[in-house]
């Protein structure tokens, strides 16, 4: 029997997850912008606010959909899956109350620190900000500043790399923040892994390093991600021995603590001369690590979706041993001033070999046009990350007109810096 999956979202992320599924699935998507990619893949496609929990429950029953995989955290912390799940559909993310480890900054290091969950940095909780402002300048060292609710990735300031002690005070006072998160500064080398979860067990996927500055050489501000790799491993060139092991024992902690968590739940790590901080958890796929990591996973991905509704053991999982390099061709002016509504043309054919994943971009009657967010990635594979590089560079062709890339992502000098950092930070 065919199963029938509801795909929520339109972004790089869901484009590749519809990727994922389409050929063994008959595949429904719901989205407030039209991506042509998942448009094309799906049999059927319906412009729906993704937060919109009643409408996307409404579609779900209409398609009868058998199962569904929520794509964005907005959805999530909309309560989108307990609306999936009280209609009968089963939702491959987690409910709203779940979700808060991604959603809720604040619950987030409390429930780290109640559940006794490894890598949790010294942090403390306002709701005054002129408290905050106090505790920036009595703590001994550097500070991250975070919202505690949900910014795009672009809400955290770090008083030691992107503002001043004082800069990051008045980030607060001109903020319209009703709480904040401030932790320590983490020094090292960030990466992520991701977790299929359900039942109370989870599979874990390569490693990926994301690259959140947006100008080349990690300068200017923080943006939703300006690309990432992975190697041919679980592993990463700059990450020792037992580095990966020791943030899937934070993650299996965390599916301790919330056995009914399901869906995808991603560790933010940052390697320290320690071993591996948690700087974050988000409650779903990654973008862009869902481009890295879907396009090399062998098993099928309804496998671990049918298993993980029908409550058995989620398969083990294989991967290609390919690594990938992915680079996002975002708009002029992303993140502080996006040309939005800009008309660009995607020749699909000049990506050659690489796999191009649409994301924010709007497809009209009269051709695709850009919104304030990344436009479309390029995943380049290959035996290294040199030969992943080559390939997603070679595929930027298609990029056109009106849009900004990061060349420099998964180059051979990018990941020495990497490894050279990390040695000297555990010398």
């Amino acid at each position: 029997m065919t199963e029938t999956v509801l795909l929520v979202g339109g972004g790089g992320r869901e484009h590749a997850i519809a990727r994922a599924v389409a050929d063994d699935c008959a595949l429904y998507a719901c989205a407030s912008n039209r991506n042509p990619g998942i448009r094309r893949l799906a049999d059927g496609f319906e412009m729906i606010d993704e937060t919109d929990a009643e409408a996307v429950a409404d579609y779900a029953t209409a398609v009868s959909a058998d199962l569904a995989v929520i794509g964005p955290e907005s959805a999530l912390a909309a309560g989108v899956a307990d609306a999936l799940d009280e209609a009968g559909v089963y939702a491959f993310g987690p409910r709203a109350e779940e979700a808060r480890l991604e959603t809720d900054k604040a619950y987030q290091r409390e429930f780290m620190d109640e559940a006794d969950i490894p890598g949790c940095p010294d942090y403390a909780v306002f709701d005054d900000i002129e408290a905050a402002c106090e505790y920036v300048d009595a703590y001994d060292g550097d500070l991250a500043v975070k919202p505690v609710g949900l910014t795009g990735g672009k809400g955290v300031k770090v008083i030691g790399d992107q503002v001043t002690a004082e800069e990051a005070k008045t980030y607060l006072r001109d903020s319209d923040y009703d709480r904040v998160v401030l932790e320590e500064r983490l020094v090292g080398e960030e990466f992520t892994v991701q977790a299929f979860v359900a039942n109370g067990e989870l599979r874990t996927t390569p490693a990926v390093q994301d690259h959140k500055r947006a100008y080349e050489g990690d300068e200017g501000p923080n943006t939703g991600g300006m690309g990432s790799y992975t190697d041919t491993d679980l592993s990463l060139p700059f990450m020792g021995g037992g580095d990966y092991d020791a943030a899937v024992d934070v993650l299996e902690a965390v599916v301790d603590a919330l056995p009914d968590y399901k869906g995808v739940l991603y560790g933010q790590f940052m390697l320290t001369e320690a071993g591996p901080k948690v700087v974050e958890f988000n409650a779903r796929f990654g973008d862009p690590e869902a481009m890295n990591t879907l396009p090399v996973l062998e098993t099928p991905f309804l496998d671990v979706l049918t298993a993980a509704r029908d409550g058995e053991a989620l398969p083990d999982l294989a991967f290609s041993g390919e690594a990938t390099v992915c680079k996002y061709a975002v708009p002029d002016g992303y993140p502080t001033d996006p040309d939005a509504g800009a008309k660009i043309a995607v020749d699909e054919e000049s990506a050659g070999d690489a796999l191009l994943y649409y994301a924010s971009v709007d497809e009209r009657d009269d051709g695709l046009y850009t919104t304030t967010s990344r436009s479309f990635a390029v995943v380049g594979r290959g035996d290294s990350i040199a030969a992943a590089e080559a390939e997603a560079e070679d595929a930027l062709a298609a990029a056109g007109d009106r849009v900004r890339i990061r060349h420099d992502i998964g180059t051979a000098d990018l990941v020495e810096r990497r490894i050279e950092h990390m040695a000297a930070l555990r010398e």
